[in-house]
């Protein structure tokens, strides 16, 4: 019998190889790391043949560590890293380096992509505002710039999408990788004739799109024993990495939402339209659940900002944490404890790498204001978790005005370990926390979830219930949520008023 579902989670810093049975618990895991080149600034590269080399030794690590057999898996599924260009030839070898998501050279070309095709014209088609962060950029400056590369290129695909046509031959994609490319066509299940024929694309230069369920092939004999697998081992194409994570936290019905915190963080939701913000803050993936999408915002400076706190300020719980074996994060938030709701006053705004959604204000700064003599660390700590997590509820907001109606919030992610913030969140949000048994794996769960899905092993993605459940609820404290709703516009005020001193800054170069 076929009894585990192997699931590969390509992400920035390596891959990730685990395994889940029929009954969806996690067997076993293994992580093969790999590097990322930044060459000149804004650029950013990976190459493919090491998440190959990662792909067959975590795979070989991870059944000799468990000792399952190869022919007991049912299916190899993927997650990955969204938003790239890897170009391959006809026998899915890579031209050159993979473009990964954190590129940004093509901004040239995303001006001229603007120039052929109105911004709101792009973000109503894809979902998305034209941006050099996503892929169909970055295939036009491949075209610009390496000629020679870009016509020998057969299809231009996502991280996960190099690695299946590796196995099987076989050149795919999913709804959720094919949204985060700026030519995709949410609404139509496919790739924008309009956007292709304005930039001189060919839809033959693309993989074809299935859904994320779905058996696209079988391991080949060429490479079977190279993975570690039997050849004609079913591959289920999966997701990208923020679906997967959708899936794994249980996000798979209309109005679901949840909130990774990692050093960034995310809202998604899972609805069966796209949502289409008049102001442009949010953005919609296709989801790995088949006839539903993920609208999404996501901030920069999130964990980021509570990290900075600790690396800056709060040196005594990091050496206290050292000496009691604990995390420093722990000592952080029992010093906020201290602090009231609203820091004594104390705002903090969370735009230490500038900011994507919600604000797309590359010029934006962090800032605490309000600051008096008489504010505590306690005070600056605790203005830190209710900077981010007020940041995070504009993007809810953008939600909520164009009637989304969200009545609880999963979390995941390491940042979600805090008890202390999850409550925050619930009163800050005013709307129950959703706290998990599962915080750090959901993706990789998600992409095994698929799998199961796709080839019988799982009866649907309901499965996800048993495999992740909520096992705490925080609910908002009335007299806090008062409190939080007399700051919040005090909050959007603070950083409208800085905008233009976020660019005299910029403009007069002092950063």
């Amino acid at each position: 019998m076929k009894h585990y579902v192997l699931a590969h989670d390509l992400g920035t810093t390596g891959n990730k190889a685990t395994l889940y049975d029929r009954e969806g618990r996690l067997v076993g895991s293994a992580f093969y790391a790999y590097a990322t080149e930044y060459a000149q600034t804004g650029w950013a590269e990976q190459n493919p043949e090491d998440w190959w080399q990662a792909v067959c030794a975590s795979t070989r690590a991870l059944l000799g560590q468990t000792g399952v057999r190869g022919d007991e898996i049912a299916c190899i599924t993927f997650s990955g890293q969204m938003m790239g260009c890897v170009p391959l030839d006809r026998q899915a070898r890579p031209l050159r380096s993979a473009i990964i998501w954190a590129d940004v050279r093509s901004v040239e070309q995303a001006a001229w992509v603007g120039e052929r095709v109105p911004f709101e014209e792009v973000y109503r088609i894809t979902g998305h505002r034209l941006s050099s962060s996503y892929s169909l950029t970055k295939i036009l400056w491949l075209r610009d710039n390496q000629p020679d590369i870009y016509r020998s290129t057969y299809k231009f695909v996502h991280a996960k999408d190099s690695m299946v046509a590796r196995l099987t031959g076989v050149f795919v994609t999913d709804p959720s990788d094919a949204s985060s490319m700026n030519l995709y066509d949410l609404e139509r299940d496919a790739w924008s004739a309009r956007i292709l024929d304005a930039v001189g694309l060919s839809e033959e230069q693309l993989p074809t799109i299935r859904r994320s369920i779905e058996v696209v092939g079988e391991v080949l004999p060429a490479v079977a024993e190279e993975v570690g697998v039997p050849a004609g081992t079913p591959v289920v194409i999966g997701g990208g990495d923020g679906a997967c994570a959708a899936a794994g936290a249980g996000v798979i019905r209309d109005g679901s939402a949840y909130n990774y915190v990692g050093s960034s963080s995310w809202i998604a939701l899972t609805t069966p339209k796209p949502i289409y913000d008049p102001d442009y803050k949010t953005f919609t993936f296709g989801h790995v659940v088949p006839g539903m999408v993920m609208p999404t915002g996501t901030m920069q400076a999130a964990g980021a900002s509570y990290q900075w706190m600790r690396d800056r300020l709060c040196q005594p719980e990091v050496e206290a944490a050292a000496a009691l074996g604990v995390s420093p994060y722990e000592l952080m938030n029992l010093q906020a404890q201290k602090s009231p709701p609203g820091a004594n006053g104390l705002l903090y705004l969370p735009y230490l790498l500038g900011e994507r959604s919600p604000r797309w204000n590359p010029r934006a700064r962090g800032a605490f204001i309000g600051l008096t003599v008489r504010h505590t660390r306690a005070d600056m700590i605790r203005a830190v978790l209710e900077g981010v997590t007020m940041n995070l509820r504009v993007i809810l907001d953008a939600f909520r005005a164009q009637g989304t109606s969200i009545e609880a919030m999963r979390v995941i992610g390491g940042g979600a370990r805090g008890r202390f913030w999850n409550q925050l969140m619930a009163d800050i949000y005013g709307i129950p926390v959703h706290r998990l048994a599962i915080l750090e794996e959901a993706t990789s769960m998600g992409a095994a979830l698929a799998g199961g899905v796709g080839v019988g092993l799982y009866p649907d993605f309901s499965m996800i219930e048993t495999m992740n459940r909520v096992v705490e609820v925080f609910t908002p404290d009335p007299a806090a949520q008062a409190v939080y709703e007399e700051i919040y516009p005090i909050f959007e005020a603070a950083y409208q008023a800085l905008v233009p001193v976020y660019d005299r800054i910029a403009e007069a170069h002092l950063d």
